[in-house]
């Protein structure tokens, strides 16, 4: 029984699996980003009193689909078998799952592009979207994400390491900063308009970038965050350049 239990924790002696860990934890947390951005749009939707609790539960579910899939890793690791060709590109069920996914970002970020820059649109219609949008459809759709991210999330850690214990602490990881970085990351959403513009380009690009994974087109994923820090350092320097001018005309009115 103890060289059963020594042989699961036999890899804290190893430098290797140290560095596959924190390498994975790195990544656990970038790939979480995504989910997050998407989460936190989606909660600023309903009323002030119920979005600290979608949060959680969306989170916390996150967490919970996270760990079922690494209890099941033996069938995670066969969705990427494939199941059909079409134009001589192998399709697997996660793939599929990939463009579905991606398909509905894609679908979501466009419609709430559209809501923002539509001129046309008045209070009550906003305020009718915002009712609509209950607590129970919330956590539905973050669900449906967090079912894309997670084996996206999962493939990745099968791919990096074959210590299951590693997996479950960078997985647990991520989660934790998720749950502590997305009310901040939330308020700053709604208190910045311009960044929910540039939140659901980011979605938009995200979703696109799925569906080409899914399609066989991969894209490296560097090249996306990059991008999407590139452009929040710019948005950033925009928002400074703002708040200075801002300061300089309150200044000039005394």
């Amino acid at each position: 029984m103890l060289d059963l239990i020594a042989d699961h924790f036999d890899w804290l002696s190893n430098p290797t699996a140290w560095v596959a860990l924190l390498t994975l934890v790195v990544l656990e947390i970038v790939l979480g980003i995504d989910n997050l951005i998407f989460i936190s749009i989606l909660t600023n939707k309903l009323p002030p009193e119920q979005r600290a609790k979608a949060r959680v539960l969306g989170i916390g579910a996150a967490l919970v689909m996270r760990l079922v899939l690494l209890a099941t890793i033996s069938y995670i690791v066969k969705l990427t078998t494939p199941l059909f060709t079409l134009f001589d590109e192998p399709y697997s069920w996660r793939d599929i799952i990939l463009i579905t996914g991606g398909l509905f970002l894609v679908w979501k970020a466009t419609r709430e592009i559209h809501h923002t820059v539509d001129p046309e649109t008045d209070k009550s219609e906003m305020i009718g979207r915002t009712v609509q949008l209950s607590l129970g459809a919330a956590i539905f759709q973050i669900l449906l994400l967090d079912l894309v991210f997670s084996i996206d999330s999962i493939i990745t850690a099968v791919g990096m390491t074959d210590e299951i214990a590693i997996m479950y602490i960078a997985v647990i990881t991520a989660v934790v900063v998720m749950l502590l970085a997305v009310n901040p990351l939330s308020a700053f959403i709604e208190k910045n308009p311009t960044i929910v513009m540039l939140a659901l380009g980011f979605l938009l690009m995200i979703g696109m970038t799925l569906i080409a994974d899914g399609m066989g087109f991969h894209v490296p994923k560097g090249y996306i965050y990059a991008a999407m820090g590139f452009s929040a350092l710019v948005e950033g320097l925009n928002m400074l350049a703002r708040r200075r001018k801002s300061k300089v005309r309150s200044g000039g009115g005394h």
